[in-house]
């Protein structure tokens, strides 16, 4: 919902439905920055017309973004929050920013985790050069930096694997540094990749890596999980719910390229520890993440809000 006509769209929408389907909830989405400032426009419409709908914060910093805001604006902010039928979280720090900061009524919140399609069982790549790969904008925030830094980290240097990274932002910095680097024989950065695209790869990789810096709970991670990679990631925003250390995937602090560079080594060098992991994930996936898991909690959830309109969920 990025322009004034799409705004006003969903406004006609919301007008019609109170009339023509005076019980559908409204399931509005809502992150930091310009999403927050249309979201104040559209759910004061929603509470004008007495619409049932709900905030579904999805955020890396939304308690940084907040601060930043001028007072006025942050009274604005929760009172757009606390007015909602239903506010739900990626996790647990996105709930405790929304009771603390915000004040909405723990009751009124719930924490539901991203959940992604299923690609369907991986193969296990024996004996071939493994494949790292990293989806996601290329960025400082994303750890592009220190994942450079760790594959051309001396432990990594006689080491048979190769890497993609893909995603927007800076490419072409990033090849430079890459290159500056002597990385530009092992490391491909191909652009951005559309979902078809993005399959393939990881159909035929073997690791996952986001080593970021801030995130809510990072859809690549979940990819990674589903694809039935080895995930390394740091343990940011909603991950240490989805991720077990040394179960499920590997945690690596943030910012440290030499920890990074010493867990991919690990899985480059021990192939049976990668399908350990590789295998552990795709399970946990596909009990906690998938699309039909996804979908039963949200129904669940709806009859829950539709039931009690104006009150309170109930905590999870």
């Amino acid at each position: 919902m990025t322009s004034p006509a799409r705004l006003f769209g969903a406004i006609l929408t919301m007008a019609k439905d109170r009339i023509v389907a005076p019980d559908r909830i409204h399931h509005i989405h809502i992150a930091g920055r310009g999403s927050t400032s249309r979201k104040l426009i559209l759910t004061e419409a929603a509470r004008l017309f007495g619409c049932c709908h709900m905030l579904h914060l999805h955020d890396y910093d939304y308690a940084g973004d907040f601060a930043q805001r001028s007072p006025r604006q942050q009274r604005l902010i929760r009172r757009m929050f606390q007015n909602a039928d239903c506010v739900v979280a990626l996790g647990r720090r996105d709930r405790m920013t929304l009771t603390t900061l915000l004040g909405v009524d723990e009751r009124r919140t719930v924490i539901a985790h991203n959940c992604v399609p299923d690609p369907g069982a991986h193969d296990i790549r024996a004996g071939q050069t493994p494949l790292i790969v990293f989806l996601g904008r290329l960025s400082e925030r994303k750890g592009v930096t220190e994942l450079l830094l760790a594959l051309s980290h001396p432990v990594m240097k006689d080491l048979k694997w190769r890497a993609v990274l893909a995603g927007d932002g800076p490419v072409e910095d990033y090849r430079r540094q890459a290159d500056a680097m002597s990385l530009s024989n092992l490391v491909e950065m191909p652009g951005w990749l559309d979902a078809a695209e993005a399959r393939a790869l990881c159909a035929r990789a073997d690791i996952l890596v986001l080593p970021s810096h801030a995130e809510g709970l990072a859809m690549a991670v979940l990819e990674g999980l589903s694809h039935g990679l080895a995930v390394v990631t740091t343990c940011v925003g909603a991950h240490d719910e989805v991720i077990t250390d040394g179960e499920t995937g590997i945690f690596v602090p943030v910012g440290d390229p030499n920890a990074l560079a010493a867990a991919l080594a690990k899985l480059v060098t021990d192939p049976e520890t990668c399908i350990r992991l590789s295998v552990q994930g795709r399970t946990h996936y596909l009990n906690h993440f998938s699309m039909k898991a996804y979908m039963r909690s949200l129904e669940k959830l709806y009859e829950t809000v539709s039931a009690k309109p104006q009150a309170m969920v109930g905590a999870r």
